[in-house]
């Protein structure tokens, strides 16, 4: 007795989350004709936040080009967020521009924030902020609204503080220039 006692015990924990999971109609052994299915029938679906499956606001719209891609003679337009793992040679304006360690990017841009950790060659114009990593190599006609230079990061051309946006007085002041180390 002991001994069926003890499986019985066992069974219980695992048959009582069965029941109570709701099932989904759509999912019942029959197809919509009533005749039944050829396949096994699903497992019981999990629901998950809403949240998760929301697309967020603070990302917009984000183009990638993946490492080993190259992108070439395009305009991009209407693009919060360009990721750049390959090789794009373009024009663009746009909110931020992230150039990974092997990514390049070649030809005119104006964005409000650029990440530079590979390399830039052309005309970049950052109304607001140019962060220069480590490896990150930025040439040709840059302005900047603040500029960040992390150490081993490099900037070489024709270099500008203010932007075509900026008002008469703000590029009167002083470069904001700032040394990461």
């Amino acid at each position: 007795m002991a001994l069926s006692s003890t499986f019985f015990n066992k069974r219980e924990p695992e048959v009582a989350p069965q029941r109570h999971a709701v099932p989904n109609p759509a999912h019942s052994g029959y197809g919509a004709a009533g005749a039944p299915r050829t396949h096994q029938p699903e497992a019981p679906q999990v629901i998950a936040p809403v949240m998760a499956s929301a697309p967020t606001k603070e990302g917009g719209s984000k183009l990638t080009v993946g490492p080993n891609i190259k992108l070439k003679g395009v305009e991009i337009t209407d693009c919060d967020t360009l990721v750049v793992e390959g090789m794009v040679e373009a024009t663009m304006d746009s909110r931020v521009i992230q150039i990974s360690e092997h990514g390049a990017f070649k030809g005119s841009a104006e964005i409000d924030v650029a990440e530079i950790h590979g390399q830039f060659d052309g005309n970049l114009t950052v109304r607001q902020k140019l962060m220069i990593y480590a490896t990150g190599k930025v040439t040709g006609s840059i302005r900047y609204g603040k500029l960040v230079i992390e150490e081993g990061g490099q900037l070489t051309g024709d270099i500008q503080f203010g932007t075509a946006h900026s008002t008469p007085h703000r590029t009167a002041e002083k470069p904001a220039l700032t040394v990461a180390g």
